[in-house]
């Protein structure tokens, strides 16, 4: 673990296990390069227990079909009943602090999909058959409980927020994005 100054702790693990992390000590989680991600029965046990209990995960940063799969796979485990679905318009969850309309659901870039010029400017390059989705699991009463950004990275947008070459368009989305999971994840 590291505790930094403004009292955020970032847990930087491969090999998560859900039990060995205080995760109830959080209300909002999020994973990135969710694909790569591989949890046995036991944590698979202890995030349900946390989503039911009001936790939120959000997932980013995975891509192409067969890494879909991969996380849908993991989540089964995690909710053997449920289902993911594309996250509406309309859905509270889009409007609850900042409107996201259609036309924000677009390719917000990883910096491994710009190419940088010398004179600062930079291109996306948008891999193929990468359509970005915004995706989620609901607990019994219809509140979202996990949110998956599918082709497409906010976490690098975040990131790279400072980096003059990174899209400001692309990170103010991806921050409207984010107010929005944290806004609805404490209210909802």
């Amino acid at each position: 673990f590291f505790q930094a100054e403004d009292g955020i702790r970032d847990v930087a693990v491969t090999g998560v296990q859900t039990c060995a992390l205080p995760i109830f000590d959080y209300p909002w989680l999020y994973l990135t390069q969710a694909a790569n991600w591989e949890i046995g029965q036991k944590d698979a046990e202890n995030l349900r227990e946390y989503l039911q209990r009001g936790g939120f995960l959000v997932t980013d940063d995975f891509w192409q079909d067969y890494e879909w799969q991969l996380f849908a796979e993991t989540m089964h485990r995690v909710f053997p009943d449920k289902e993911f679905f594309d996250i509406p318009e309309s859905d509270n969850i889009m409007h609850v602090m900042y409107d996201i309309q259609e036309k924000d659901r677009t390719f917000i870039p990883g910096s491994r999909h710009l190419s940088v010029y010398g004179n600062g400017s930079s291109r996306i390059n948008q891999p193929p058959g990468t359509e970005p989705a915004w995706r989620a699991i609901t607990d019994d009463k219809k509140r979202i409980i996990v949110a998956a950004n599918f082709n497409t990275d906010t976490g690098d947008a975040w990131e790279f927020a400072d980096v003059p070459y990174y899209p400001a368009e692309m990170t103010l989305l991806a921050y409207r994005y984010g107010i929005n999971y944290i806004v609805y994840a404490m209210t909802h």
